[in-house]
């Protein structure tokens, strides 16, 4: 199947083949015509109850087909077959779980929205959006099934966002740690391509439940030592939801790493596997795939943007703010001066400067208003999108590298902070999702 690169998770291009029938029942056969060959009808069964919902085997069986088929192609061994299927069945249940919590809180996402990211994914892979429907009908894709899985991952976006990202805050005296372990680091500080194993820790777990879940990480451990692929052992063992995409972290920072996984590398070459540590919510293994940038200078992207801001409050409800901003963004379309929308009708205080916010640095501003930002070509003008400070649209102006000053470099310090106890909120959150929902298997009626 094509790969296309985008920043929805790895499911989500991948999980696109349609389900064969799992199982067939006999009918029984008609009582004229005795010899005549029984009718196959093909049925579908409950594996799991979640809340009020259900996972089938079909929808595992699909789910477990076209993510062994992404791991085969990226020459990831497999685990075997039992283990993998019981991994891609929790993460199902997790996913299950966030698609809930959605509904219950009436997160919706817009047709408009999805149209935008599909462009997205488009552009990002050199295609038309009729570039892109051709070539998924090619590998035997219905772009009505790729569409409903890009929602479903965007759902699941928003879902952290609200639940996790928008509640994170960095106090200034944890931004002074961080400022002062850079100090005795060495200059330029080093990005580490790192790949991970969560053995997770359930929460109020019993010595014996502890006892359980250390034994399954040291079994990782021992398999990795005797040279195990370390793909193959995180599809088997991690709870991490990198876990099917070989554990892979991408490149970041130290700050953007927990702590004791940056001093495990120091003593580690590139390619060698840490042992066993123990964090509050589970036991870890990490390995070092590679590592840069010791000794450079330290460079960011900066962004010069402009903006329009319709604010959400007592007075102006926030499907009032939504309908204002879209008539505004369809005046633009129409060939209306951004700058000149903005001095007009923007409830931001660079309205006087026609919305411009001067050179922003990565960080700066809050995590919606970042990721539309970084998403956006230079002269490209986005959908409306919300923030907790009401609804926007933007536009980029200009980008260039810059060195990154002190000050910037407690920015981007701050920045690194959020995003790690960002990751390690969303996974306790999911934790408690997880031990607080009504989940019944129905594994042994197979």
């Amino acid at each position: 199947m094509t790969s296309f690169r985008f920043a929805l998770t790895l499911s989500t291009a991948i999980a696109l083949i349609s389900a064969a029938p799992a199982f067939a029942k006999d009918d029984p056969p008609k009582r004229t015509k005795p010899s005549a060959e029984k009718a196959i009808q093909p049925v579908d069964r409950i594996l799991v109850i979640v809340n009020d919902g259900v996972i089938t085997e079909r929808e595992l069986e699909t789910r477990v087909t076209s993510i062994s088929a992404q791991l085969e192609k990226q020459g990831t061994p497999l685990p075997p077959k039992d283990i993998f299927a019981r991994q891609m069945l929790e993460r199902l249940i997790l996913e299950a779980l966030q698609l809930q919590h959605a509904k219950e809180v009436g997160l919706k996402l817009d047709d408009k929205d999805i149209d935008v990211t599909l462009q997205r994914i488009a552009k990002d892979n050199n295609l038309t959006v009729t570039a892109l429907r051709d070539n998924l009908a090619k590998d035997g894709v219905s772009f009505a099934k790729f569409r409903d899985e890009v929602k479903r991952e965007m759902t699941i976006a928003r879902v952290r966002e609200g639940e996790v990202e928008g509640r994170v805050t960095v106090a200034e005296s944890e931004v002074d740690l961080e400022m002062a372990q850079q100090a005795i680091r060495p200059q330029g500080e080093a990005e580490y391509l790192a790949a991970h194993i969560l053995v997770r820790i359930p929460e109020g777990a019993t010595a014996d439940e502890l006892a359980t879940r250390k034994k399954r990480a040291e079994e990782a451990f021992a398999a990795l030592k005797k040279g195990a692929d370390f793909g193959q052992i995180s599809a088997t063992y991690s709870d991490a939801q990198e876990a099917l995409s070989g554990g892979n972290l991408g490149w970041r920072t130290a700050a953007k790493l927990p702590t004791m996984f940056v001093e495990a590398f120091q003593g580690l070459s590139k390619g060698e596997t840490s042992k066993v540590l123990k964090s509050g919510n589970g036991f870890h293994i990490v390995r070092l795939v590679d590592q840069r940038g010791h000794g450079a200078a330290q460079t960011v992207t900066q962004s010069h943007v402009r903006h329009v801001l319709i604010k959400v409050n007592d007075g102006q409800s926030e499907a009032l703010a939504k309908s204002r901003i879209q008539q505004l963004k369809d005046r633009i379309d129409g060939g209306a001066d951004f700058g000149e929308i903005a001095k007009a009708f923007s409830e931001d205080v660079s309205a006087s400067k026609s919305g411009d916010l001067d050179w922003v640095y990565p960080g700066d501003t809050v995590p919606e208003f970042d990721r539309m930002m970084n998403s956006l070509q230079v002269k490209q003008i986005s959908e409306p999108f919300l923030t907790n400070f009401g609804w926007h649209l933007l536009q980029v102006l200009e980008r260039r590298e810059s060195e990154i000053s002190a000050d910037r470099n407690r920015v981007a310090a701050r920045l690194g902070l959020r995003q790690r106890k960002a990751d390690e909120a969303y996974q306790q959150w999911l934790l408690q999702l997880r031990d607080t929902a009504y989940v019944e298997y129905r594994l042994e009626e197979r």
